[in-house]
């Protein structure tokens, strides 16, 4: 073969070469779908938790703000009485309010919302003569915990109470100011009307019955009634 004829063959070659190149190319090209505009939609479960979280964690930040005191969070903080950053005295609609607050968080699974209990096991604290009546029963039973059978309005319960005061044994360790808050809240709700209970009461029967380690029983209680 010529030198021509070798020059003409590799131009045919090459132009060949090309072609096929650039029809790969554009079937390549063609094959894929049209780019399209905009942003992907964000998955329903995915924008629900998130949702539910942000809803959270809001409502976590109202309920433990503390007015967004950094002192609120600091164990060591202990404020002067009168100073600055001392305790106000709580309004009787305050101390209802933070009484519900404490028994929604501890007490409702037992004794319910609407204050009813449950049938044979937790009493009502609704028309309760335990509530309403002599209030260093109460504070006795909500202090030391209250266990085997007790008689409410007729009916007898028979369950395990524990106990809520910083006593021995004691399960929540509530101090007294927050007893004093729930007892008063459950003596005027739900058409309850009995007097409040203050912490320096509870204050009083704790230092009484300091030594005592164990729930009472309902016939331990009854000079109390």
């Amino acid at each position: 073969m010529s030198a021509d004829q070798n020059k003409n063959f590799s131009a045919d070659q090459s132009g060949a070469s090309d072609e096929s190149i650039q029809k790969v190319h554009a079937k390549l090209v063609s094959e894929k779908p049209e780019p399209k505009e905009g942003f992907k939609t964000m998955p329903l479960f995915l924008l629900g938790l998130v949702s539910t979280m942000i809803f959270v964690t809001s409502i976590y930040v109202v309920q433990h703000r503390g007015g967004f005191s950094p002192m609120v969070y600091d164990e060591r903080y202990t404020p002067k009485p009168g100073g600055e950053g001392a305790a106000k005295e709580l309004t009787p609609e305050q101390v209802v309010a933070a009484g519900k607050k404490a028994y929604l968080s501890a007490c409702v699974n037992c004794h319910q919302v609407n204050g009813q209990g449950a049938a044979g096991s937790f009493p009502p604290l609704a028309g309760s003569e335990w509530v309403t009546g002599n209030e260093e029963r109460v504070i006795r039973v909500l202090l030391h915990g209250l266990s085997g059978p007790v008689e409410v309005e007729g009916k007898t319960y028979n369950s395990a109470m524990p106990p809520f005061g910083k006593v021995p044994g004691g399960g929540y360790n509530w101090n007294e100011e927050k007893i004093s808050q729930v007892l008063t809240y459950i003596r005027q709700e739900w058409g309850n009307k009995a007097a409040p209970i203050t912490k320096d009461k509870v204050s009083e029967i704790l230092n009484t019955e300091k030594a005592r380690a164990k729930p009472w029983s309902a016939g331990e209680l009854d000079p109390f009634k």
